[in-house]
């Protein structure tokens, strides 16, 4: 029988096993080649063109390019702020750009143009001289030192380690070593550190004011030799108009302003860029600021921009076409000047700075005219000029006077202490040891009714509408006291027609102005007769504007219509919204209580007795209004002059008095300390800018000059008056 060895059959396994593992082997590198070749293929078949595009990375980016803001017009197409271009040096910087390839694109810079030092600091300073004194700062601080620190904070982080070292290097620079830097080196610091604070891929202003033409033709001739460099045109913003309340800008040097940098931020803004920072160029920035230009960055894989494709070339802001009419504007201040100044000429003029006027439509809320001036004097000369103060119409109040009285009678008719028609005695009132009584009749005894009382401007009228409202009723010597609540129940009344509360006029910095608490009950009736609350000069035009027109308390407001970019700078552009009125409330009164004061203040101008005949009487159109004066105490700028008895002069009306276009209020806040003097200043302002009203109003319609034409022709009004500059600030 033949055997087989246990080695021999040990063998035979051993090679089946062997055999049968390199075909798993085998098959498992077959499953996994063929898995390779399908990746590979999916990748280059299906995502091939994604993973080119990978290495040749796109990156879409806006920046920050020439845009022009848009122009602010008048109601008739006069400009009133535009835009002029002017030459600057900007610096775009790549993501491979290095410290060192800045600094010496400074260097070569500095040698071409004049960059003003003023904003060169003591660090700025510092870090100069330890950027081309390496050496020397390196061995201001020892290893050892830096070692000996890194034993003592094994916590601090390598850059911490590094700030350490180089704050000890600033600390033993001296003020001999700092003292070597050349006004070359200051220009290549006020280069560089322009440099510094500009975004990847987007254009930085280095210089953009005053840069001259020579300076502008040597960057020009050099842009090869210096990567990034640009000679370009900017543009800067050109006032046609001293108007304040039209706002200013920043400019390139200042940038968005500190207090607001992370809300600009957030919406897309670099930190040089030009924003509104006061007023109408604030309130309406989103659409006057241009939309900047978009380009794709076609980059590489090493992060280097190979090419630059421009996909949207950004496009200037919205026209905004006010609600002023710039030539009424300015004869109206003409006269607000003239009449301040005689008033100051006058004597007993010593708190007497500034004068108002405001002139509205009370249909739609559009101000046609914003006027404020005061006297200011310059600190280095001692000299007094007249300076623009429109924006105090909204943000100053001052007490009004007999000008509220429309309110006052309303105010009796709707708390129901008396009916149109009401007559009452006017006569010396006795309150304890006060005697209170009208400027017209400060002895006698007269039966009056609402409309004489308004005609003639009775205080005591006024007075026993208050009491009334409080619950009480005149008596000779009595004791005064008010019903609780009676102050909140007037304030209310007041505030339906706009005084004592915010306007709502499309401006920040609105007031709205003070009102005080009142240490005796009587001292209310001071308040009936504006003597006691302060309101502003738009609170004023915007109450008479509720009466004028039937009711309704309007939003005022200066813009008017917003427009697309004009396509040739000529002809306005299309119309993208007419800015519609907002009515605020309705005064709780019926239609014919407001007719019947209505005519009460139209006996002011035309009255037998009225109080402002002597300026009206003789006027063409037909027109109604309240004058207003106010024996108040001072508490102005002049802080010696605390505690002073003055008086304001107030004016408001409205015309023509069947329809009325136009309503309007004046007032030059302390006057005078004269007690004994009647000043017509007011009433003549108000009949001098109404007059021009009409003047112009039959001259627009003889040339058919229009403000509701789809395009209106962009004609300077005069030669620009100011420009954007540093020192305008």
């Amino acid at each position: 029988m033949r055997k087989y060895s246990i080695r021999t059959f040990d063998s035979k396994v051993n090679q089946k096993l062997i055999s049968y593992r390199m075909n798993i082997l085998f098959f498992a590198t077959t499953i996994l080649f063929s898995l390779l070749i399908i990746r590979l293929g999916y990748l280059q078949i299906i995502n091939g063109e994604d993973y080119v595009r990978l290495l040749e990375r796109t990156e879409e980016v806006e920046i920050n390019t020439s845009t022009p803001r848009g122009r602010i017009l008048d109601r008739y197409g006069r400009i009133l702020i535009d835009n002029e271009p002017e030459n600057v040096i900007t610096y775009t910087k790549m993501q491979t750009t290095t410290l060192k390839e800045m600094f010496k694109i400074a260097t070569d810079l500095a040698r071409l143009i004049d960059q003003p030092t003023n904003k060169v600091t003591y660090h700025d300073k510092l870090d100069y001289w330890m950027f081309v004194n390496e050496e020397a700062a390196k061995e201001k601080v020892t290893e050892e030192e830096i070692l000996e620190f890194r034993k003592q904070n094994p916590k601090f982080s390598k850059n911490a380690i590094s700030q350490e070292h180089d704050r000890r290097v600033r600390e033993r620079i001296t003020d001999k070593e700092l003292a070597t830097l050349t006004d070359f080196d200051l220009n290549v610091m006020a280069i560089y550190r322009e440099m510094l604070t500009g975004y990847f891929l987007s254009p930085q202003i280095i210089k953009g004011e005053n840069v001259t033409i020579e300076e502008f033709a040597r960057v020009s001739e050099q842009l090869s030799e210096l990567p990034g460099v640009n000679a370009t045109t900017d543009w800067r913003r050109v006032h046609a108009s001293t108007l304040s309340v039209l706002g200013r800008t920043t400019i390139p040097s200042k940038g968005i302003p500190k207090s607001q940098i992370n809300a600009y931020l957030a919406r897309g803004y670099a930190r040089n860029d030009r924003v509104g920072e006061s007023y109408f160029e604030w309130q309406y920035e989103e659409l006057l600021q241009g939309q900047k230009a978009v380009v794709k960055n076609i980059t590489n894989k090493q992060g280097q921009v190979k090419d630059t494709i421009t996909t949207f070339e950004g496009e200037p802001g919205r026209d905004l076409v006010t609600t002023i009419n710039i030539e009424l504007q300015r004869k109206a201040e003409a006269i607000i000047e003239d009449k301040l100044l005689n008033l100051k000429s006058l004597g007993h003029s010593e708190l007497l700075d500034r004068a108002f006027y405001v002139m509205m439509n009370p249909n739609t809320g559009e101000l046609l005219s914003v006027v404020g001036k005061k006297i200011e004097t310059n600190k280095e000369t001692n000299e007094h000029y007249m300076a623009d103060y429109s924006y105090g119409t909204f943000s100053t109040a001052y007490e009004a006077g007999s000008s509220i009285k429309g309110a006052t009678v309303l105010m009796g008719y709707n708390e129901d202490v008396i009916t149109p028609g009401t007559v009452m005695l006017d006569a010396p009132m006795q309150i304890g040891e006060l005697t209170l009584n009208s400027l017209f009749n400060k002895h006698g005894s007269e039966m009056i009714d609402d409309l004489k009382a308004l005609e003639k401007s009775s205080n005591v009228y006024m007075f026993k509408i208050a009491m009334a409202i409080g619950g009480r009723t005149y008596a000779p010597g009595m004791r005064f006291s008010l019903a609780k609540g009676t102050l909140t129940k007037m304030r209310n009344e007041y505030a339906q027609f706009g005084l004592g509360v915010p306007t709502g006029i499309d401006l920040p910095g609105e007031a709205a102005g003070y009102q005080a608490n009142p240490d005796r009950d009587v001292k209310l009736l001071n308040l009936a007769i504006g003597q006691f609350d302060t309101y502003t000069p738009m609170q004023l035009v915007q109450y008479i504007s509720t009466i004028a027109n039937g009711g309704y308390r309007i939003q005022p407001r200066i813009l008017k219509e917003i427009r697309k970019p004009s396509n040739d700078g000529e002809i306005l552009g299309p119309l993208v919204l007419e800015v519609p009125p907002t009515i605020l409330n309705r005064i709780a009164n019926t239609e014919e209580e407001i007719d019947h004061v209505k005519e009460g203040l139209r006996r002011v101008y035309f009255g037998s007795q009225g109080s402002a005949r002597k300026v009206f009487g003789d006027a063409a159109y037909t027109a109604a209004g309240k004058t207003g004066t106010a024996q108040v105490v001072y508490y102005g700028p002049q802080h010696d002059k605390y505690g002073t008895e003055t008086i304001n002069i107030v004016h408001v009306g409205f015309a023509p008095f069947e329809n009325p276009e136009v309503a309007y209020a004046v007032i030059f806040p302390w006057a005078t300390t004269n007690f004994d003097v009647s000043l017509p200043h007011g009433n003549q302002a108000a009949r001098e800018i109404l007059d021009i009203y009409f003047e112009l109003k039959d001259q627009y319609q003889n040339e058919n000059i229009s403000t509701n034409k789809v395009q209106l022709p962009m004609t300077t009004f005069s030669e620009k008056v100011t420009e954007e500059n540093e020192e305008s600030e």
